[in-house]
């Protein structure tokens, strides 16, 4: 007689996989995939012709040009200096550390026009850095560099947060073990805390740039808004809603959409790849 042994699974909190599963594509639906899936409906009514007349006239790529762009520098410099501030926080303790790291959040709080007005306040002609930076023949409010700015001061939490928590992890010990074995402290930056870092910071990268992207409020003030040179994308589908011009507003957001969705597929894509590269 054969008998089977009764197998028993331990009782957990958490639902099982099917029905998580379930409610996460439910949410995503609704909130994400439904309401896209509408730009593309929208868009396949205008026709070919008229979808591409709008969405890649002379002003829209001038706009898609300028938000892309001034959002990948925005990122880079953001890769740099936030990657410098989250080591200060996490390396050193020092007073007003506290004060610091909430100022790195500010611009999570921040309303973002109200962040443009006070950056255009500051680098205007007229304003308190920008008075000192005109007679030199530099001008940051109203042109591309004022946007990357704005798109600067509000990326820069991306990064942090991101790289944070990797560099609390991994302590100073590591360090300490590099330096035992004869590596001074470039060598154990560059082949030990570097490559620890690199897919958090890369994380920050990326959010950041996805942010710079579709940023709206803190841009349209600083930027001056004259289309051709500090027109955004944002900005131009706002332009086209307000002229009651749908189809023209759907074209272009929907060229931003498959554009941003292409690149961030590209960024996750590369990650990826390293991911797998180091774990074989």
């Amino acid at each position: 007689m054969t008998t089977r042994k009764a197998s028993w699974r331990a009782p957990s909190v958490l639902p099982g996989f099917g029905l998580t599963f379930g409610f996460t594509l439910a949410w995503l639906s609704l909130i994400v995939l439904i309401p896209l899936s509408m730009l593309f409906i929208k868009s396949a009514g205008m026709g070919w012709q008229s979808f591409v007349d709008v969405g890649f006239s002379d002003r829209a790529l001038t706009a898609y040009r300028l938000s892309f762009g001034t959002a990948l520098a925005a990122a880079f410099v953001n890769a740099v200096f936030g990657l410098l501030v989250a080591w200060v926080l996490v390396r050193y303790a020092f007073p007003g550390k506290r004060v610091i790291s909430a100022l790195v959040d500010l611009p999570f709080a921040l309303p973002t026009a109200v962040a443009g007005i006070a950056l255009t306040a500051l680098y205007a002609p007229s304003g308190w850095v920008g008075q000192y930076l005109d007679p030199l023949g530099i001008k940051v409010a109203f042109t591309p560099i004022g946007i990357t700015v704005a798109l600067i001061f509000i990326g820069l939490p991306f990064v942090v947060r991101s790289v944070e928590p990797v560099l609390a992890d991994l302590g100073k010990d590591v360090e300490e073990a590099a330096a035992t074995l004869g590596a001074n402290r470039a060598q154990t930056f560059a082949r030990v805390i570097f490559p620890a870092i690199l897919p958090a910071l890369f994380t920050g990268f990326a959010l950041a740039f996805a942010r710079g992207v579709g940023e709206y409020g803190s841009v349209i003030f600083i930027s001056g808004n004259m289309p051709g040179r500090t027109e955004i994308a944002p900005l131009l589908i706002v332009t086209q809603l307000e002229q009651y011009n749908y189809d023209g507003a759907t074209a272009i957001a929907m060229v931003m959409m498959l554009v941003s969705f292409a690149v961030l597929f590209t960024l996750n894509a590369v990650q990826s790849i390293r991911r797998r590269r180091l774990g074989a």
